[in-house]
């Protein structure tokens, strides 16, 4: 889930940036130290600053030409929540599973939550392909997902987030459009 998260932080203006405006040299000082970045206190991935509420007054350390202002600032985060669906692109297929890439991060879903079928391996294509059905997953399809674990890790690499694609109104969103269609001609 994207949210805005008010936040205080002391963020050092370099001595060749006084003399621009405060506020956005505050706002780009704020995101090169921490966008992309995963930050326990505000519950997820900081994406943007976008706004300074409060510039409080500079500090000068010695030794050091820059200037501390402690500021408020309305950021922008995103947080995966269990059981939120997401639309994402499939990234990367292997033996286990697909990564799909869902805004600023990527989740698995394991081969046993992809359909109801058995998905076995085409390590010559680099696609899963069910047993029964055919239904082939592969790099570049838009898939839909239900968030099912979530383990955010301070680095962005040792997070964890975990899919599913096993429930109604769930998959691939070429299988979800041939479902529809079926179902309108069986009303028919």
């Amino acid at each position: 889930m994207y949210k805005i998260v008010k936040v205080e932080e002391n963020i050092r203006v370099p001595p060749d940036k006084l003399t621009e405006d405060l506020e956005k040299t505050i706002i780009s000082e704020f995101e090169e130290m921490y966008c992309g970045k995963i930050d326990r206190d505000v519950g997820g991935v900081i994406l943007a600053a976008f706004k300074v509420n409060r510039v409080g007054e500079g500090k000068i350390i010695a030794g050091d030409g820059a200037v501390y202002y402690n500021s408020e600032l309305e950021i922008l985060v995103y947080q995966p929540e269990i059981n939120e669906v997401v639309e994402g692109v499939v990234s990367e297929v292997a033996e286990f599973g697909a990564f799909i890439n869902f805004g600023p991060m990527d989740g698995l879903v394991h081969v046993s939550q992809i359909t109801e079928d058995f998905m076995g391996f085409d390590s010559k294509n680099k696609v899963l392909v069910g047993k029964e059905s055919r239904k082939v997953l592969k790099i570049g399809d838009k898939v839909r997902a239900r968030i099912i674990s979530v383990s955010l890790k301070p680095r962005f690499s040792d997070s964890k987030i975990g899919l599913t694609m096993r429930q109604p109104y769930l998959g691939k969103l070429e299988w979800l459009e041939e479902e529809r269609k079926k179902l309108e001609e069986k009303k028919k």
